[in-house]
């Protein structure tokens, strides 16, 4: 994976496993690789593996069964697309807008492209 200086390589790992379970990669209630065998195949320190899981099993997206490894909790597509949905309104959208101002362009210019693109993509909603 390769990484982006602008944001931590802890949240950019958590943000590899929101994607897995957003795109059914990693289903609800499903074994994950371990810690060790995450931070082998995403070759980071296993101490920035452990804090990323930290954080998704704070935030109740997974859950470590002592002595047999870590598990998507039940919700956790719930809570990921939750999260996910609530990181694009407070950091995404903003610089949309701000663009949008500054280019004079309408929210019905934004949702004819946006149409197109679920056209194009074969998008359903």
């Amino acid at each position: 994976m390769q990484f982006k200086e602008k944001r931590s390589i802890y949240r950019q790992i958590a943000d590899h496993i929101y994607d897995q379970i957003l795109t059914g990669r990693w289903i609800d209630e499903g074994r994950i690789p371990s810690i060790r065998d995450m931070s082998i195949q995403m070759e980071v320190n296993p101490n920035t593996m452990t804090r990323a899981y930290g954080l998704l099993q704070d935030q109740g997206v997974i859950y470590n069964r002592r002595g047999i490894g870590y598990f998507t909790s039940k919700d956790a597509s719930i809570i990921t697309l939750a999260l996910k949905k609530k990181e694009f309104i407070t950091s995404v959208l903003p610089e949309v807008f701000s663009n949008m101002t500054s280019l004079k362009m309408t929210i019905e210019e934004l949702q004819a492209l946006y149409t197109e693109f679920k056209e194009k993509n074969h998008e359903d909603e």
